[in-house]
């Protein structure tokens, strides 16, 4: 047997002289020389572009937010038009000349309605700088009668005009009508895109929807236009039915101020009318004041007529008048509605207050369309009372509490404790 060289076998099993042993393998997929990953630069630019493209979206958002509020509000015109404008075009009239018709009859009914209250107002503020001085006068004489003054119409003028407040409020009033001219341009040119949008809209209605509808498949498309109906339905009917309801207003308001003698009756009835109807929440308060305001210069027990009649017609169309025109349009609980015009007003102002309703509307029939309903328990909890002729009367439980008494209680017995035989 050959002899065991330990040192042999370990010399064999250590590596050569001169060489190093290999390195361990790197942690995190790094290079030999400790180089970073190939993913970590692309993965670091993708992020970067995300976040570019965010910040730019977001700034481009924040910027255009104005012409999409007015894209929004023109769509729901268009949907609002849209009854109308079908009518006449399946009476063989063209679309686009159907728009065109029921544009010129709305800016004829606006402009018509601006011009009238316009010449109101107008006339009641002549009328107002014309007796002022004389109710400065009363005034003057009432101060100096009762507190024993001294005071001139001519002192209180020109102290008046050489004022500080005077002179700085002319010079703010006049450095501020560049800004005023301003607005002014820019609401005009706002008016315009929405008119331009919703005539658009309105009249190549057919063709957006065939533009959405191909890029969907069938089960969408019938989604699709199915919601597109609803919108319509809903838009339109609440429009009109709210236009209804303008009419009765206007007509109940303008027989009030008639027989009171207000002058402008039915420039105050149109506005009565319009305002109360198509500004949701306080547009009956704004409707009544100015009907209440002239009514006072005539006579102040005119005005608290005015203000009797505006609240009792309120209640009469909320609760009889309002259900009955609007429960196959807009049928919607009162708190829903409420509850949507300040959601809306707080997302986008008074266009979300004007838009909340019908668009709620629209969301809730859309919804119900796919909600599968059951019959309703005949629990009295459901119904809220119990139904007649389910249970005992309130004169038979009387008289089961009567019954049930102690017999030393009842009167007659004397006390005694016995019942009487």
């Amino acid at each position: 047997m050959a002899p065991t060289d330990e040192t042999g076998q370990a010399a064999q099993q250590s590596p050569a002289s001169g060489t190093t042993p290999p390195a361990p393998p790197p942690v995190g997929g790094a290079g030999a020389n400790g180089r970073m990953p190939r993913w970590l630069p692309r993965a670091m630019v993708l992020a970067l572009a995300l976040v570019a493209v965010f910040q730019l979206g977001s700034w481009a958002f924040h910027q255009l937010t104005g012409l999409l509020i007015n894209i929004l509000i023109a769509f729901f015109l268009a949907l609002a038009i849209e009854p109308a404008v079908s009518w006449m075009a399946s009476r063989g009239m063209r679309r686009g000349l159907a728009t065109f018709v029921v544009f010129i009859g709305v800016m004829i009914v606006s402009a018509g309605f601006v011009t009238l209250l316009g010449s109101v107002l107008a006339d009641q503020i002549i009328k107002l700088i014309e007796g002022f001085p004389a109710y400065l006068d009363s005034v003057i004489h009432w101060i100096n009668t009762h507190f024993r003054t001294d005071l001139k119409r001519v002192d209180i003028q020109e102290g008046v005009l050489r004022s500080d407040w005077l002179r700085n409020y002319v010079q703010n009033s006049a450095t501020g009508v560049l800004a005023v001219s301003a607005q002014v341009i820019g609401g005009l040119f706002q008016l315009l895109t929405i008119a331009l949008f919703s005539f658009y809209f309105a009249a190549d209605g057919p063709r957006l929807r065939r533009a959405i509808c191909s890029v969907l498949p069938p089960a969408r498309q019938a989604e699709v236009l199915r919601a597109w109906e609803i919108a319509v339905n809903k838009t339109g009917g609440y429009i009109y039915s709210r236009g209804l309801m303008a009419l009765i207003s206007g007509v109940a308001h303008f027989v009030l101020l008639q027989v009171l003698d207000v002058p402008y009756a039915p420039v105050l009835a149109v506005w009565v009318g319009l305002v109360s109807q198509f500004i949701p929440t306080i547009g009956t308060y704004l409707a009544g004041a100015l009907p209440m305001l002239i009514a006072f210069t005539v006579d102040p027990w005119y005005a608290l007529w005015v203000l009797v009649f505006v609240v009792i017609y309120q209640q009469f169309e909320n609760y009889v008048l309002q259900p009955k025109l609007t429960s196959k349009t807009v049928d919607i609980h009162p708190a829903v509605a409420f509850g949507s015009v300040i959601a809306g007003t707080a997302l986008l102002g008074a266009v979300g207050a004007l838009i909340a309703i019908p668009a709620i509307a629209t969301l809730q029939a859309f919804l119900g369309a796919y909600v599968k309903r059951y019959d309703v328990t005949d629990d009295p909890r459901v119904h809220g009372h119990r139904r007649r002729g389910e249970g005992p009367g309130l004169l038979t439980r009387a008289r089961g509490l009567w019954a049930r008494r102690p017999t030393a209680e009842r009167p007659g017995d004397g006390g005694s404790g016995k019942r009487s035989s």
